[in-house]
């Protein structure tokens, strides 16, 4: 089911049939060294992985995080969404795309459409981004989305304590200021239907 749109873009939900896509994404340097070795090490480990994290998340609090796919052929191409982490007190944003499709704007076009998705559809207040201090891309990323880096703490999300610098965005006071903030940074969205 389609979640949310962009012009080049569509972020649906995870199924089972993403476990090849997962266990690639998953599995590929960049995803390990800056978010963690999840220890996907067979299609069932993806296939659990995607049960117990995406698929459980929205269950649990109607977002998760969401396959990233060019709209124009369906190929997946990365994920994008927000979690809601026991140790943060906000959903966080995160994302994350095979190298393939770096560089194109991607990361920054689907992020940008699940901050207006945050706002408009889940009616969230604040959201929280969650980067390691060493990958500049994702901080000036973070940064060109109006986030502002709010503390730089250690946080345990893999199974070892690591510093983090945790970002946080308070959507404006009206929708208006947020619509001119999203529309200046070129983000028109539309919601997907099933």
């Amino acid at each position: 089911m389609q979640i949310i749109l962009t012009d080049r873009l569509a972020l649906r939900l995870f199924n089972i049939d993403d476990e090849k896509f997962v266990f690639e994404l998953l599995n590929d340097p960049s995803w390990i060294k800056n978010i963690g070795d999840r220890s996907i090490t067979t299609l069932d480990k993806a296939r659990a992985w995607i049960t117990d994290g995406p698929l459980a998340c929205q269950a649990t609090y109607g977002f998760s995080f969401y396959v990233v796919t060019l709209r124009e052929c369906g190929t997946a191409i990365g994920c994008c969404g927000l979690i809601k982490r026991d140790v943060l007190d906000f959903a966080d944003i995160g994302y994350a795309f095979l190298p393939t499709y770096w560089g194109q704007g991607y990361a920054l076009e689907s992020a940008l459409a699940t901050v207006k998705y945050a706002r408009e559809e889940l009616g969230l207040r604040k959201l929280l981004a969650i980067t390691s201090p060493d990958n500049q891309s994702s901080n000036k990323l973070i940064q060109k989305m109006g986030f502002v880096l709010e503390d730089t703490i250690l946080l345990n999300l893999s199974g070892k304590e690591k510093l983090t610098n945790k970002y946080g965005y308070a959507f404006p006071a009206t929708c208006n200021d947020a619509d001119s903030t999203l529309v200046r940074q070129g983000v028109t969205t539309q919601r997907g239907q099933p």
